[in-house]
């Protein structure tokens, strides 16, 4: 079967093109930003009609949170690309009977309940990123109505092997890696509560979800455990085997543009379990 992977050469493209590419069953088309603009929606839906693969994966995203509510053009582009794209997306799918697969974000919640959020859960970003998450997620929801097939999976903080785009974002476990070269101090927020999510567990779990026979729906992956950010540093440190010193401290120690859920836990309900975060950090480390 042919499958349409967008974002190819981003974190989790990449390793949704290896995964995938391992499997002989499927003939895998990999798509980054020098392959189509996938904002033009006459060109999305011309290469996909040409194309007609029996799965679009899309793993194109912007997600710089803080530049969405400091910038309205930024605010307008995420926009385009996390929600207005997914249209194009959708309805090209619909025209051609293939499946589409789209990642979403924990931040399509308010992070109001301390239990974490189902997939079933009321939704109710706060920040403008989260907002335009969710408006992506309801141009695939109204095209559900039509006959679409899909599989909606929120997913949050991603960790993993860098991808080959030049625009592929550190994590944050690559980011305290890299501070603690410099300093043997850090001060970590010990505030909004999530799930980690490595980036080789998701694209196996993708393709896992999809071959499993399960219904078109809303899935929520991550690998299992929740943490603060603090939290994460401090076993980060632990199985590196480093010795550095990791302080507490409260959210508005580094005030940031865009509000942050205060718990925006993923509880799976409806797939398998994943592995620990720090199962998964111990692999990605090599320990």
């Amino acid at each position: 079967m042919e499958i349409l992977i967008l974002g190819a050469h981003g974190n989790l493209g990449s390793q949704l093109t290896k995964v995938f590419s391992a499997d002989s069953e499927y003939d895998v088309v990999a798509w980054d930003r020098e392959d189509i603009d996938i904002t033009d929606n006459d060109l999305v839906l011309k290469k996909i009609r040409d194309l007609r693969p029996g799965i679009v994966i899309n793993a194109a995203a912007y997600n710089a949170v803080d530049k969405c509510e400091e910038d309205e053009g930024i605010f307008a582009l995420a926009k385009k690309i996390n929600s207005e794209v997914v249209g194009y997306l959708a309805e090209a799918c619909l025209e051609t009977g293939a499946i589409l697969i789209h990642y979403s974000s924990d931040y399509v919640f308010s992070g109001e309940k301390k239990e974490g959020y189902k997939e079933d859960d009321e939704t109710g970003p706060i920040n403008k990123y989260g907002e335009t998450k969710l408006l992506g997620e309801e141009e695939i929801i109204k095209k559900s109505g039509q006959g679409l097939k899909y599989f909606l999976i929120r997913t949050s903080k991603l960790f993993g092997p860098k991808g080959e785009n030049k625009l592929a974002k550190p994590s944050f476990f690559d980011m305290m890696l890299e501070l603690a070269q410099k300093q043997k101090t850090l001060e970590v927020v010990d505030e909004e509560i999530s799930c980690f999510t490595y980036t080789p567990d998701l694209a196996a779990a993708t393709k896992k979800l999809l071959e499993s026979g399960r219904g078109s729906g809303i899935y929520h992956i991550a690998n299992v455990g929740r943490a603060t950010w603090y939290e994460a540093a401090v076993a980060l440190f632990k199985i590196a085997g480093m010795k550095v010193e990791v302080k507490p401290v409260a959210a508005d120690k580094f005030p940031r543009p865009a509000k942050r859920p205060a718990c925006s836990a993923l509880v799976n309900t409806k797939f398998d379990m994943q592995r620990t975060w720090e199962e998964a950090l111990k692999e990605y480390l090599g320990k």
